[in-house]
């Protein structure tokens, strides 16, 4: 059996990349292929000759030791079965990646920003996955000077870090509750205290079944999840998109056990939901509508939620911390935010205190409770 490895490596340049894509040659020319239908139309498409396209594929395929295109005389050449499997697969793995591909740009970028400028300031921050914090780490860095050394977590995970004191910042997501007996209530208070935490404002995100284009299933809600026929991609446990799952479908009476391959399959972020059901993985899983958006998905909306950012009272006052309100109240980060679908900005910068921003977090004293009753008497 033909050995085959894979060897990855980065560099510096002048013009930092944004984002987590990686780009390969060989993946390059079968989307190219895939998309244009001739190796002609391909070269085109990738300002090269057709004579270098044709010999790549040619020592492509003698590399990895399969067929790749199906050559036919007189017909345009077609991705093998195999290549059609490897494009999806790599995809699927990158898009899976990324959180953990944008941590490390991050990491290296943030080495090189110190060693070329001292001044520079450095914040790490922990978070539930969100395609618009990537586009607030460039808007701080190239306007504000503040590097911001991002690491996607879950939403619960992401708080116990600031707990432990292993970031400074935060992110996590909640939906608008009115009941203070909810799922979110019970994970989020022993982890956030008032007068301690504040959150700082950031963004209102859409929520919702991603599918199929054009919703082949004709799904409308967490409910239609339960005919056994809905292949459903779920996240993992302690993301806030899982505990978001749990809370609709109590609001509804529904258990988990409802929803067939709930605890089954499990994927880390939106984008990695969003790649299994585009590759035909599966049929539906709760996502926000920039990553079915950038799958080519469709959504059926469930909830509209706020994306906070939180830290301890005292830190506030860090120069870093301040940086970063005036990162999320800038001109950029507006633009940035208005080019994402389903996003919006939601008292950017703006510091919070957890009553003002939950109201539902506030427990009437009994003292309280008693004036309440004696004046509705």
């Amino acid at each position: 059996m033909k050995s085959r490895g894979v060897h990855l490596q980065y560099s510096f340049q002048s013009d930092g990349q944004r984002g987590a894509d990686i780009q390969n040659p060989l993946f390059d020319l079968l989307s190219a292929l895939r998309q244009h239908g001739s190796i002609q139309h391909a070269a085109t498409a990738t300002g090269a000759s057709y004579r270098h396209v044709w010999g790549a594929l040619k020592q492509w395929e003698l590399v990895i030791g399969e067929p790749l295109v199906l050559w036919a005389k007189g017909q345009p050449a077609r991705l093998t079965p195999f290549a059609e499997r490897l494009l999806w697969a790599e995809a699927r793995a990158r898009t899976r990646m990324t959180p953990h591909i944008e941590a490390l740009r991050s990491e290296l970028e943030r080495v090189l920003a110190e060693a070329l400028d001292g001044s520079h300031q450095v914040l790490t921050i922990y978070a539930s996955h969100d395609l618009a914090l990537p586009a607030l780490r460039e808007c701080a860095a190239e306007h504000h000077r503040l590097h911001i050394d991002l690491r996607f977590a879950g939403s619960m995970d992401a708080l116990r870090a600031l707990s432990e004191g292993r970031c400074t910042v935060a992110g996590f997501h909640v939906p608008p509750l009115e009941d203070a007996r909810n799922l979110f209530a019970e994970a989020l208070k022993p982890l956030l205290k008032p007068g301690v935490h504040k959150l700082i404002g950031c963004t209102r995100r859409t929520q919702g079944l991603m599918v199929a284009r054009g919703n082949p299933l004709r799904l409308r809600g967490l409910a239609d999840l339960a005919s056994g026929s809905v292949r459903f991609i779920n996240r993992q446990e302690g993301s806030g998109t899982r505990l978001l799952t749990d809370h609709l479908l109590a609001q509804q009476g529904l258990s988990s056990s409802f929803v067939p391959r709930y605890h089954e399959v499990v994927e880390d972020s939106h984008l990695a939901v969003a790649a299994a059901i585009a590759s035909g993985l599966g049929d539906a899983g709760v996502g926000i509508a920039a990553a079915a958006e950038q799958f080519g998905l469709d959504l059926v909306p469930l909830v509209e939620e706020d994306y906070f950012l939180v830290c301890l009272k005292d830190a506030l006052q860090h120069p870093a911390v301040q940086q970063l309100c005036e990162a999320l109240a800038g001109a950029p980060m507006h633009q940035a935010v208005s080019a994402l679908p389903g996003y919006a900005l939601n008292t950017p910068g703006e510091v919070l205190s957890l009553t003002r921003a939950l109201p539902w977090w506030h427990f009437r004293t009994r003292k309280e409770a008693h004036e309440a009753r004696h004046a509705a008497e």
